[in-house]
């Protein structure tokens, strides 16, 4: 197998993931139901690493619609219950129009989505 094979299987491996989370993020904001800020970032049509890396410091300072209970593997066999932010749609809008991130290139992707919405 040379360079340009691994840089094709690469690719289809990125562009089918990239999907199937714009498919799973779509899906579960068509049901109505709050849903967390990464789930609505990528629904919104931001890449699924860009919206893990700007979830946190978007939901930062907002007041989520509900809360949820989730479990997180640790190391070994151990697991941590942890508390996470739901937003329903109105809310996530919100603070959608608002928000920027200080990166230039995240900040016009936000921006471009904040667009979409309000459409």
């Amino acid at each position: 197998m040379n360079a340009s094979s691994r840089q094709a299987r690469h690719t289809i491996r990125t562009r089918a993931a990239q999907t199937r989370a714009a498919r799973r993020a779509h899906r579960n904001t068509a049901t109505g139901l709050p849903q967390t800020a990464r789930t609505h970032l990528v629904a919104a049509g931001i890449d699924d690493a860009t919206a893990k890396r700007y979830a946190g410091a978007f939901s930062r300072g907002t007041t989520p619609t509900a809360l949820a209970h989730t479990d997180v593997k640790l190391r070994g066999r151990r697991t941590k219950r942890i508390t996470v932010k739901l937003y329903d749609r109105a809310a996530f809008t919100a603070r959608l129009a608002v928000y920027r991130p200080k990166d230039l290139t995240a900040a016009r992707l936000f921006e471009q989505a904040a667009h979409q919405l309000a459409a």
